[in-house]
């Protein structure tokens, strides 16, 4: 028991003797407080939440818009579908493809009502994502002007299509003109090139998200935060991103297999994935916000002033001592004059 005593708080102190040790793991907590702190799981259920409701509208219009540009051209729309296919984990795969296959089979009917159900649902979406990222810079949520707001999230939102599908488009062709480009020198069939074709497509598509991400992360709070300040967030997302579609896969394919996945069929899985996007977006967010750069010194005020009235008495001789005192040297100065 006494060892036990002894050496209990020498392990209460391990964490914080790592932190002060590794500025990166300091960060990380200082992160993970923050997005507790300023409710990120609750925001995360909110995005997830309103990103099933939009995912459909939202590719509705996005493939009609995107069909209308590039006039219906079979391999731009099969390089951006490659790139959406190859954004989600395996297991959700076939669930998002049929979505992508209903939208452009729709979209060129998708007249008034569709277009006004997927800005509804898109505006609705992006105001709930812009005040997640807000929350995690630690601003406040502020009552501001709803027309104005609203074009706002629109804006936010065409923005941030037009980002999704550059990336999409990137990814894709990266790895098309790579193929390609082996087939024309004869080494298509070589292991060191397609390994290379393999990582550079990696890196491609890492460079694409942190495109995507740095968008997210630096345009799209209320209060905009530096492009320098988030490049570090940006990359990290990006490069977490890749991590977390592995881990997701995994996950997708032991929780499709439960009896629940029977029953609902992929759309748990989908709810899933979106979630942990969600709180992972959140947290890079957070992770961002809580750099040292970013950090605010806040200078802590002076002490107040206590005025106070002091009256002090001081001991000596009063009012009739110093009368007698006067009288007895007139008395002596007298008699000594008569004697003289």
């Amino acid at each position: 028991m006494a060892n036990a005593r002894e050496t209990s708080p020498g392990k209460e102190k391990l964490i914080p003797r790592l932190r002060r040790k590794y500025p990166w793991l300091d960060h990380l907590f200082r992160a993970n407080e923050a997005f507790g702190e300023r409710y990120g799981n609750h925001y995360a259920a909110a995005i997830t939440y309103f990103s099933v409701l939009a995912v459909f509208p939202l590719l509705l219009v996005a493939f009609a818009v995107v069909g209308k540009v590039v006039n219906n051209d079979p391999v731009v729309i099969g390089q951006i579908k490659d790139g959406i296919r190859k954004s989600v984990p395996e297991g959700l795969q076939d669930l998002v493809m049929g979505i992508v296959k209903g939208a452009l089979e729709s979209g060129g009917g998708i007249g008034i009502f569709g277009l006004l159900l997927a800005l509804y649902s898109g505006i609705g979406w992006m105001s709930n994502l812009r005040d997640a990222l807000t929350a995690q810079w630690g601003l406040e949520k502020k009552s501001l002007p709803l027309v104005s707001t609203t074009l706002k999230d629109l804006v936010s939102l065409i923005g941030l299509g037009l980002a999704l599908v550059v990336s999409f488009a990137l990814t894709a062709a990266g790895s098309g003109v790579g193929r390609l480009l082996l087939r024309l020198v004869g080494l298509e069939h070589e292991g060191w090139a397609v390994f290379l074709l393999t990582a550079a497509t990696i890196v491609l598509g890492i460079a694409a998200n942190t495109l995507v991400f740095l968008w997210v992360i630096a345009r799209l709070p209320r209060e905009r935060a530096t492009l320098r300040s988030a490049v570090k967030g940006a990359i990290f997302a990006a490069v977490g991103f890749v991590i977390l579609q592995q881990v997701a896969t995994i996950y997708l394919n032991s929780v499709l297999k439960s009896p629940a996945a029977a029953l609902l069929g992929p759309v748990i899985g989908l709810l899933v994935f979106a979630n942990l996007v969600s709180r992972f977006l959140l947290f890079v967010t957070a992770w961002t916000a809580t750099a040292r750069e970013n950090q605010r010194t806040v200078v802590q005020p002076p002490p107040p002033v206590r005025l106070e009235q002091r009256v002090v008495v001081e001991s000596g001789p009063g009012m009739g001592a110093v009368a007698g005192a006067f009288g007895v040297g007139a008395l002596l100065g007298w008699l000594g004059r008569r004697r003289s």
